[in-house]
């Protein structure tokens, strides 16, 4: 079966594979577009675990595209696959819509207020919308146009007249039962367990039936629905006898002329792959057991006349603050959910900077502060050159595409920054404004629009994702039993803060000065590293920053707080700490 290899080595993944298909394209159809495709369901959200199934030959058609290579990125909206199940967490949508299970997705309603005429393309919109955001380009193909207006018959009639070879390929997996799962650590969602086979119906049935074995399934004339049994086939005359079990319905067809049906989904898939001439796709994990759709496709695709796309097996992509989304939601987040609360250049990141082969997590809660810290540290590394090239690479994917580069955030400030400061002024702009300006006196913000779309992501993720228990409301008047009960140190702590306060009014100075007053109260330097300090001045440190917060804020944590002094203003910290 024709993997890609998948090294270990801390090179760009990318690269290699691109390598590897611009060989295999040039030894199938020399001098002809290289062909990388990809598979997507919209039968609901389409999540982030699906999104690998895009970004992966995404990455790879962007590299040869920079090569100066014609490459087709094709993705299949596999909008003629049945309705399997009412999706959970999907809103305006309840049981009644069971009873458009069996339809194709193009003929169920779209819920309930959406502007799309149907199902699919409902979820397919969302999906485009952010792929565009993306950067990534791609040729869309609906499986519903193509069945519907004839492009794969000879296809099905070649099919259907080899239905005993395709039969005997199937035959082979029929008894053979998949290896037992690895326990896993943790357990992995639902949804991310239906991306793992990649596109179209893994439980789908291969077409075996006690008429016989027939690798076409009609939607029925009546309910529409593909709960049907081919009972006869005539190879001559192409004529066909299906039975809808669903509502009783029976009718013989033409099949040289008819287009509502299509080939089951082991045979679907690989039949595509001859016609497109698919060079590379990846697949799920799944793949890897007896029986899968792309092991059984590597077989199936002969009958065909084509051969099986060479591409890596990807692995799950997990998701930071999972729980918290799955029960307000129903599933796992959409690259529109994610898109809302970072840069497209961070979410390209981190599907690059990966193997395909090897597991990531996507953060929606505190999480995504360290992320962007690592990314905007390695953005610093690539500008004044000491990042490692596999780095670098992954930089330069992350940032633009063969096209050009990504709109990006003028000036990005820390976004750990940006979300205190939103967090804190609760939508007031003005106020965004004036704490950012003060931020760097030397260098002072002029427009919000500078540190756009960074802010707006931030505080997004903070209404968003951050639970209101957990959100800063900072004091109106001052802890009067609190100030009265401090002790002498306690307030000598205070006295220091607010002695210095106007003189460090910046990021850096506030910084600087939090952490030097439990050094001088303890008679070292204010610039004394943590070498030269004994042990306890960081529990010094924490009990007066547990201090301030609960001046401050009412809690023991919250902000960093040197964002949170400026935020609150020098007039309101000296009242809130009894100047």
């Amino acid at each position: 079966m024709p993997i890609v290899a998948q090294s270990t080595e801390t090179t760009d993944w990318v690269s290699r594979f691109a390598d590897e298909v611009i060989e295999e394209s040039e030894r199938r159809a020399p001098g002809k577009p290289v062909v990388v495709a990809s598979g997507l369901s919209p039968s609901g959200p389409i999540h982030l675990g699906n999104l690998r199934e895009v970004m992966t030959p995404h990455l790879v058609a962007d590299e040869v595209r920079r090569r100066g290579r014609q490459v087709r990125h094709l993705i299949s909206w596999d909008d003629y696959d049945r309705y399997r199940k009412v999706p959970a967490g999907v809103a305006g949508v309840d049981e009644t819509w069971a009873e458009h299970i069996g339809k194709p997705l193009t003929s169920v309603p779209a819920p309930k207020g959406s502007p799309y005429p149907n199902w699919a393309e409902h979820f397919k919109a969302a999906m485009v919308a952010s792929l565009a955001e993306l950067g990534v380009e791609f040729d869309g193909i609906s499986q519903t146009a193509q069945y519907t207006s004839g492009v794969y018959r000879e296809q099905i009639l070649h099919a259907m007249k080899h239905r005993r070879d395709i039969d005997a390929v199937l035959a082979q997996y029929r008894t053979k039962k998949a290896p037992a799962r690895k326990q896993q650590q943790k357990p992995v969602d639902e949804a991310e367990l239906e991306a793992a086979e990649g596109s179209g119906a893994a439980a789908e049935d291969d077409g075996s039936g006690s008429a016989g074995y027939f690798p076409y399934k009609p939607y029925c004339g009546n309910c529409e629905k593909d709960l049907t049994t081919v009972t006869s086939y005539d190879d001559a005359t192409t004529e066909l006898t299906y039975a809808c079990t669903a509502c009783g319905f029976s009718e013989t067809v033409r099949l040289s002329e008819f287009n509502r049906g299509k080939l089951v989904w082991k045979v679907d898939w690989p039949m595509r792959w001859a016609y497109e001439g698919v060079v590379f796709e990846p697949s799920g994990v799944d793949h890897s057991s007896p029986g899968s759709s792309f092991q059984v496709g590597g077989q199936i695709v002969g009958i065909f006349g084509g051969k099986q796309p060479i591409g890596p097996m990807y692995a799950f992509v997990g998701i930071s603050g999972m729980a918290k989304m799955s029960s307000s939601r129903g599933g796992v987040p959409t690259a529109a959910d994610a898109l809302k609360i970072m840069e497209p250049q961070l979410l390209r990141w981190l599907y690059a900077r990966r193997r395909p082969n090897q597991s990531f997590k996507i953060a929606f809660d505190q999480e995504i502060q360290r992320l962007y810290d690592e990314w905007d540290k390695l953005g610093a590394k690539v500008a004044d050159g000491s990042a490692l090239p596999a780095d670098v690479a992954a930089h330069a994917r992350a940032v633009g595409t063969a096209a050009g580069e990504l709109p990006s955030t003028p000036r990005p400030m820390p976004y750990r920054t940006l979300a205190s400061v939103a967090d804190i002024t609760a939508g007031h702009e003005d106020q965004a404004l004036r704490i950012l300006s003060e931020l760097d006196p030397a260098n002072p913000l002029g427009t919000l629009d500078e540190v756009r779309p960074r802010y707006d992501r931030a505080e997004a993720w903070i209404n968003t994702q951050v639970p209101a228990d957990q959100r800063t409301i900072v004091r109106d008047e001052p802890d009067a039993d609190l100030l009265k009960s401090l002790d002498e140190p306690s307030q000598e702590s205070l006295r220091l803060l607010l002695d210095g306060l106007a003189e460090h009014w910046s990021l850096d100075g506030l910084t600087h000065h939090v952490y030097g007053v439990p050094k001088v109260q303890a008679g070292f330097p204010a610039d004394a590293t943590p070498k030269e300090l004994p042990p306890e001045i960081k529990t010094a440190q924490r009990t007066f920053f547990a201090l301030l917060y609960h001046l401050l804020v009412g809690r023991d944590t919250g902000p960093r707080l040197p964002t949170l002094l400026l935020a609150v203003g020098q007039e309101r910290v000296r009242r809130l700490l009894g100047a």
